[in-house]
Parts: structure tokens; sequence; C-alpha cells
């Protein structure tokens, strides 16, 4: 991605990807950066100098999670990459059918996988956007907040791109682990977000 509007542009064009999984892991990736800015500003600050050496943990924890959705980013255009490349392998004899349905069941188990990943990345961020909650700066509350919500609708969005792959799974056992893994972070999304809300607006008044 040369620019975010290279990339945009690319999203709004009718190539297959990116899509909305790719799209997902850079909203989350947007809320880690958040997080990173505000620990920032924090260490920076003498006000918050007792607490100077756990922001300093909240930066490289953010650092760490926004590479990490960077990354996901690709492999999720990837993997969507190899199911659109199995689809079009032709089906004509019985065993270029058999080899594309293998092949594109494993890209699909691929597909699956990665944006399972990054609800999992993005459930760390919003877990890290609450955590700066813990030594408010009052002046940076908004950015907080856009920080979590950042997170929590990466996840979301990952979770359509979870489910839409399990449609066309023939693995029932690994439909079954992965929508019990999602539905937990859903969950704990869901808390998370709910409890960041109250807490921004209560510390605003």
């Amino acid at each position: 991605m040369k620019t975010l509007d290279d990339y945009l542009n690319q999203l709004a064009s009718s190539a297959p990807t990116p899509g909305g999984g790719s799209a997902a892991c850079l909203v989350a990736a947007q809320g880690a950066a958040l997080v990173a800015m505000v620990a920032r500003i924090c260490v920076e600050s003498k006000a918050f100098a007792p607490w100077r050496d756990w922001f300093a943990e909240r930066i490289e924890n953010a650092e760490r999670l926004r590479a990490a959705l960077s990354e996901a980013r690709l492999r999720d255009e990837e993997a969507y990459g190899e199911v659109v490349a199995a689809m079009a392998l032709p089906k004509g004899s019985p065993d270029q059918a058999r080899e594309r349905s293998e092949r594109l069941q494993r890209a699909l188990a691929h597909a699956a996988a990665e944006p399972l990943r990054a609800a999992e990345l993005a459930m760390r961020t919003l877990d890290e956007a609450r955590l700066l909650l813990e030594h408010p700066n009052p002046h940076l509350l908004s950015d907080v907040g856009c920080a979590g919500e950042f997170a929590a609708a990466g996840l979301a969005a990952a979770a359509y791109n979870v489910r839409v792959n399990h449609r066309y799974l023939r693995d029932e056992l690994l439909v079954a682990r992965q929508r019990v893994a999602l539905e937990r972070l859903e969950a704990r999304a869901r808390d998370g977000i709910v409890a960041l809300r109250a807490e921004i607006v209560e510390r605003g008044r």
C-alpha cells in the first residue's frame, strides 16, 4: 500500500482484493495507532511521569499490534486470492472437479482462519485501549474512545468474513471450533466496548 488514497481507490475498484477482511484489519490497525499516540503523549508529559514505564509498555504493545494487523491485512488479501484462484480452476473432468473442490476447501479454510486471527488482534487492541483509562489523560478521552471503537468495529467486520467462508466449508469440526472462538471474542468485545463507552462518558462529565 503506497498511500491510504491508493488503498481506498483499490478497495473501491471491481478487483476481488482488497475486500472487507482487509479493510477490517486496517480499521483495527488505526485503533492500535491511536493507543500508541495517546501513550506517547503521556510518556512525554510531566503529569504522567510516575507511570512512564507503564505507558512505554502500552506503546510497545500497541505498535506490535499495529504491525500484526498490517500483516494480517496482507494475509487476508492473499487468502481470498487463493479462493478466487481455486474457483477459476476448470472442473470438466471428474479429476479436475475433485482437484478444484479440494483446493477450494483448503482455500476457504485459510480464508476463514485469517479474519479470525485478525479478530483476535482487534480484541487485544480493544483491551489496550481500555487499559489507557487506568491512568486517563482527560484531554485524550475522545482518542481513547476512537481507538476502542475502531478495534471493536474491526473485530465485528472480521467476524463477517469468518462466517461467509463457513457457509461453504465442509469441515464441520473446523467450523464448530472457529465459531466457538469467534463467539467468545464477540462477547468479550461487546462487554469491552460498552464498559469503555460508559467510563469515558463518566470521566468526561
